[in-house]
């Protein structure tokens, strides 16, 4: 999750709505919306559809393209790749422009900060009629969700979880499933798993990289039915102090690093090469990503692994609902095309293949026994995706995602200084300050 950062202020300066500051105000309210309800949308469109995709998931994307301009002669889609760094930014200068693309392929979480400007089409009614709605990412569907009406539609699921060495469990004499229910089990399991001795530890983790820190330790957080932040959008405020699920988890690394069952390396691990003690078979457990645990890795590593969801202090699980979504801009020239691209997406066959770029798809019904036997390691988020969940908040990039935000500068301090209580309390002031400037 290396989203860009972006202020409320930022954006709406961007977007040259900055008199608009003090509500939270429709920043396209100049662009028409499209009329999602005429006949034949979505089925009958000619043309050319633009769509902009991030520049992280631009190799599956050119594939879905190439795919759907071979499937008919109607509509031809043309791909833009958008630097993840800038992609807010320019999203705000081409609505301020009045030149949007027909569709945005978006960071999830990044969803949030142009459905509360009212810069994505109403899409309710249209994903209502699909008749899989059920079965798609109620995760990614709530950060594209606002009252009761819904602005974007699930594409890719980019999802945390707990991948776990079975060689190394089994030389420890240890159960997956019993090692992996709650920290303190966590915690004797790495305890083992170090014992084995020579360069071999139970855990690891990116410990100077924030956004990938925010992506494979909240869940645990999660797991409790608790978060970092509370309150709805537009009044919320930090839940740090006096948040027991944050401090177990905080004293869990703790445990980690002072007990040595981390690599040192893990100090100053900026992600840079995240995953690279766990392919070489160092390592017992790893919280991370599909694509790191699969991606150029040697099949024998593969095929050792398993994978659980990340559990709570006392039990429970969770996964970050990471991932892109699909809106459609009011103002967009070919909402009709570009709707016609999105059921092109997520039809089973496209959403089947996610696996092959390192994503997962956002349909539950996709897991079919043919599909779990080929992608077994995608399989746990797929079957219970109402263990997913991301923070709907404006401020996510500014808390988690800046590299002297509260939750990185939280995280070193209790972790790595042992100051837990005086960390949270450091959080909860810059939690409340950020959180705070969104309502203003």
């Amino acid at each position: 999750m290396t989203s860009p950062t972006t202020s409320r202020r930022g954006f709406l300066r961007i977007a040259g709505l900055g008199a608009l500051a003090a509500g939270l105000p429709a920043c396209s309210s100049v662009l028409p919306a499209p009329d999602t309800t005429a006949p034949g949308f979505g089925t009958s469109a000619t043309g050319t559809v633009r769509v902009w995709c991030r520049a992280n998931t631009q190799t599956g994307l050119t594939a879905l393209v190439d795919a759907f301009n071979a499937s008919q002669d109607r509509l031809t889609v043309e791909l833009t790749p958008i630097p993840d760094v800038q992609y807010v930014t320019k999203l705000a200068t081409v609505i301020r422009a009045r030149d949007v693309p027909d569709l945005v392929d978006i960071d999830d979480i990044n969803s949030l900060l142009f459905v509360f400007r009212d810069a994505f089409t109403d899409l309710t009614d249209l994903i209502a009629q699909l008749d899989f709605a059920d079965r798609l990412s109620p995760g990614h569907l709530a950060l594209g969700t606002v009252g009761d009406r819904r602005y974007a539609v699930p594409y890719l699921a980019d999802n945390s979880a707990l991948f776990c060495n079975t060689r190394l469990f089994e030389q420890a004499g240890l159960d997956v499933d019993e090692a992996t229910t709650d920290l303190d089990s966590l915690l004797d399991a790495a305890r083992r798993i170090t014992a084995l001795g020579g360069d071999v530890k139970g855990w690891t983790f990116p410990g100077n990289s924030q956004g990938a820190l925010g992506f494979v330790v909240q869940p645990h957080i999660w797991a409790a039915d608790t978060d970092l932040i509370r309150g709805d959008v537009g009044a919320q405020s930090g839940n740090v102090i006096g948040n027991e699920a944050v401090a177990q988890l905080l004293e869990f690394y703790r445990a980690l690093w002072v007990d040595g069952l981390a690599p040192q390396e893990n100090f100053a691990d900026d992600a840079s090469r995240w995953g690279s003690d766990y392919l070489a078979g160092r390592i017992g457990m790893m919280p991370t990503n599909y694509s790191t645990i699969t991606t150029d890795a040697d099949p024998a590593i593969v095929a050792a692994t398993t994978v659980r969801l990340l559990p709570g202090p006392g039990g429970g699980r969770a996964f970050f609902d990471g991932g892109d979504n699909m809106c459609i801009p009011r103002g967009a020239a070919n909402a009709s095309g570009a709707w016609e691209f999105v059921r092109f997406a997520l039809d089973v066959p496209q959403q089947s293949a996610l696996p092959e770029g390192g994503y997962t798809p956002v349909r539950s019904d996709v897991a079919t026994p043919e599909f779990a036997a080929k992608y077994p390691l995608v399989l746990p988020s797929l079957q219970a995706q109402n263990e997913g969940y991301a923070p709907k908040t404006l401020s996510y990039n500014e808390i988690y995602n800046q590299p002297d935000g509260p939750w990185l500068t939280m995280f070193r301090r209790a972790v790595f200084d042992g100051e837990i209580e005086a960390a949270m309390a450091e959080a909860q002031q810059g939690y409340d300050r950020i959180l705070g400037q969104a309502r203003a």
